[in-house]
């Protein structure tokens, strides 16, 4: 199958997109890497600790990298993710509803791939760290399955937009990400379900052109009304009903997960980051804060959504510890029918009903 999305052409156009970090000397880039690493070291131990994830299946180091690096590591995990899927959806499509003859595509991957590289462009100078669940398999077969990633320059502009402590500012950020590494290196079915839900949302997509030709449509008035200021969603023009369902279990998922790192930054906080209070305050003004446009692009790539799953998987974690204690919410990760509904986020009192008040699991200490 020709190719859908040119990666070579995804990466070089958000490298080359991309805004320069704050500019800062060897001696100073290779001292931020070597604390960036000791507190990543530290944070794991907290994380530990504090949940009681050992998070045993990946013990290695983070692993700091610039801006370019972040759009190369995230082009080799979209491949790995979406290369399969492209296969299964060219062969349910069929050759006509993709465009035929070898030069239309090629075209329209190059014009792909420029899409996606302007993507990963703005987002490359956001993000401060993530734990990379796609990468590609390792030969040897000795690497770990995910990788935890900090944004070395990201961190920096951050901290110093913030004018907080910068000490303190890179272990609040490790301890977020390492709590993802927990979750991900101690529940072993997580990353595949993750995974499979994912692959079940781009698959149920209709494939129906006229019906394409709609929601392409509606797609269009949504970008308008947001440009405009209003609350039309993107990610709700272009589903289908079966895609919606599967979007509710994908979002629930992500939102425990975004929660917990949230929870877990600023419950571990105030014995290991003395100026954590300081810290939170400035960056919520961040996250709420920005240019009408640079609000219309967040909303557009989903990072709104984003925020607020911060802020209900937070409210739903610390909600859950304070009424049956850490045991008691660790049976989140029991299996996938443990995990909460999208319902249930807003509403713990029922996640806890269902799972802790079941005879079949013990009951939290």
């Amino acid at each position: 199958m020709s190719q859908m999305i040119d990666w070579n052409t995804a990466v070089q156009t958000g490298i080359r997109l991309v805004r320069p970090g704050p500019a800062v000397s060897p001696e100073d880039a290779y001292q931020i890497v070597a604390e960036l690493r000791e507190l990543s070291g530290q944070a794991q131990g907290h994380v530990r600790d504090f949940t009681g994830m050992d998070g045993a299946l990946d013990p290695s180091p983070a692993v700091v990298v610039d801006r370019p690096d972040w759009i190369r590591a995230n082009v080799d995990g979209f491949k790995v993710v979406l290369e399969p899927l492209m296969e299964q959806l060219s062969a349910k499509r069929g050759a006509g509803l993709l465009g035929s003859g070898a030069v239309a595509q090629a075209v329209g991957s190059r014009v792909t791939g420029m899409q996606v590289g302007a993507i990963l462009a703005y987002m490359a100078s956001r993000v401060l760290g993530q734990y990379e669940l796609f990468l590609p398999p390792d030969p040897t077969g000795h690497a770990p399955t995910g990788r935890l990633t900090l944004v070395a320059p990201n961190i920096m502009h951050v901290e110093q937009e913030l004018g907080v402590d910068s000490h303190d500012f890179r272990l609040w950020v490790c301890l977020h990400e390492e709590t993802h590494r927990a979750q991900f290196a101690s529940v072993p079915w997580l990353r595949p379900y993750v995974q499979e839900q994912m692959t079940a949302f781009l698959l149920a997509s209709d494939l129906d052109p006229g019906v394409m030709l709609e929601r392409l449509k509606d797609a269009a008035d949504a970008v308008a009304d947001m440009v405009r200021g209003g609350d039309s969603s993107l990610i709700d023009a272009i589903q289908s009903p079966e895609q919606r369902k599967i979007l509710d279990r994908l979002t629930a998922v992500m939102t425990l997960v975004e929660g917990h790192g949230d929870f877990v930054m600023d419950a571990v906080g105030p014995e290991v980051v003395p100026s954590v209070a300081h810290i939170r305050s400035r960056f919520q003004g961040r996250r709420d804060g920005g240019s009408r446009l640079d609000k219309t692009i967040r909303r557009l790539l989903g990072v709104d959504l984003k925020m607020k799953q911060y802020a209900e998987g937070s409210s739903f974690v610390r909600h859950v510890v304070a009424k049956v204690g850490m045991d008691g919410f660790n049976q989140v990760w029991t299996a996938p029918g443990t995990l909460p509904t999208h319902d249930e986020i807003k509403d713990p009192a029922r996640w806890i009903a269902r799972v802790v008040g079941t005879p079949e699991l013990p009951a939290a200490r």
